[in-house]
């Protein structure tokens, strides 16, 4: 019992603020110019600032487990290759191949991923997860860009400078590369006996827990508003095929290796980290990159509402058995 009570109180909050949005924009409460609004405050103010934030909180460089970091790494790159070899069996159109694989091995690992870690193993647990970020956020953009290009609509030759800028101007990872940069400037201080910190500025710390502390239940009531049951009978097949990879394969795979290799090396933290990695649902940022590399924005859409729903169950269930394993 003890291990139910610590599931659902690891995915209720999550759930919760999800149904909340929906409902308030069901009701007329939230309108369509404050979703838009929000979303955009999300992806350019909130979450960056949020990563920045959990990133420069790292106690320091050293404590970065780099067996953690490239197990995590290594097994998005395989899902990766699955995602494209499966995707083209499922459906022999492009644009819908190129969404399939996006909506596989993309993680809504900001939005939803680093929370749960959170609610997982609190504040040791954000810390891992912010630290995964680094690395699983510009590969998700990078693999979601390269499954797009290589499936989308014919569009002539694409400039690969041009997509690696567009990659480099993303603000999530800007966030990241912001908050690691002050992290080894800390270092650098520390070494030199320096004491002066970033967070040494009364305002600067306020301002950046305020927008931090906001940016989760704030995220997760746009997300709610945003999603429309409307499913598209012709893309059956593509969304159960999508859903039954992202919200079982994938975190059965993924959580299941690292216990088996790594039960005994990593911490409940780093557990926690993985399972919020792999058992997130699609990231609601695959939508607008679909729509500007000639994916199936219909497909996206409904990919990232069902996988959202269903990875409820995901998240309990992991949650539940690696509580019962003695990890949590």
């Amino acid at each position: 019992m003890e291990s139910l009570g610590f599931a659902i109180n690891a995915v209720a909050p999550i759930v919760a603020m999800v149904a909340l949005g929906y409902f308030l924009k069901r009701f007329g409460i939230l309108g369509k110019d404050f979703v838009k609004t929000g979303n955009h405050l999300v992806f350019k103010i909130f979450l960056p600032v949020m990563l920045f934030t959990n990133v420069y909180k790292i106690e320091n460089l050293k404590s970065v487990d780099l067996s953690h970091v490239f197990y995590s790494v290594f097994t998005i790159i395989i899902i990766f290759i699955g995602a494209m070899f499966l995707s083209a069996f499922v459906t022999k159109e492009g644009p819908k191949r190129g969404s399939l694989a996006q909506g596989i091995f993309r993680s809504n690992y900001t939005l939803i991923g680093i929370p749960l870690a959170g609610s997982l193993f609190g504040e040791e647990g954000i810390a891992a997860a912010a630290v995964l970020s680094a690395f699983a956020i510009p590969l998700f953009n990078i693999f979601a860009v390269s499954a797009l290009i290589s499936f989308g609509k014919e569009k002539g030759k694409i400039n690969i400078c041009e997509i690696l800028l567009g990659i480099i101007k993303n603000p999530l990872i800007q966030g990241v590369a912001l908050g690691f940069g002050a992290l080894f400037i800390r270092e650098i201080f520390v070494s030199a006996n320096i004491g002066f910190r970033l967070f040494d500025i009364g305002a600067v710390a306020k301002i950046a827990e305020y927008i931090s502390a906001m940016t989760t239940p704030f995220s997760l009531i746009v997300l709610g508003a945003e999603f429309e049951f409307s499913a598209v009978a012709s893309l059956k097949k593509e969304i159960v095929f999508a859903v039954l990879a992202r919200c079982a394969a994938v975190p059965l795979f993924g959580i299941g290796t690292a216990f088996l290799l790594f039960g005994n090396s990593f911490s409940g933290a780093q557990f926690a980290a993985i399972a919020a990695l792999f058992s997130a649902p699609v990231a609601v940022s695959s939508v607008p990159m679909a729509q500007e590399m000639g994916g199936d924005v219909s497909l996206s859409g409904q990919i990232v509402v069902w996988t959202t729903v269903f990875s409820a169950g995901t998240i309990f269930i992991a949650s539940f058995l690696l509580k019962a394993a003695g990890i949590f």
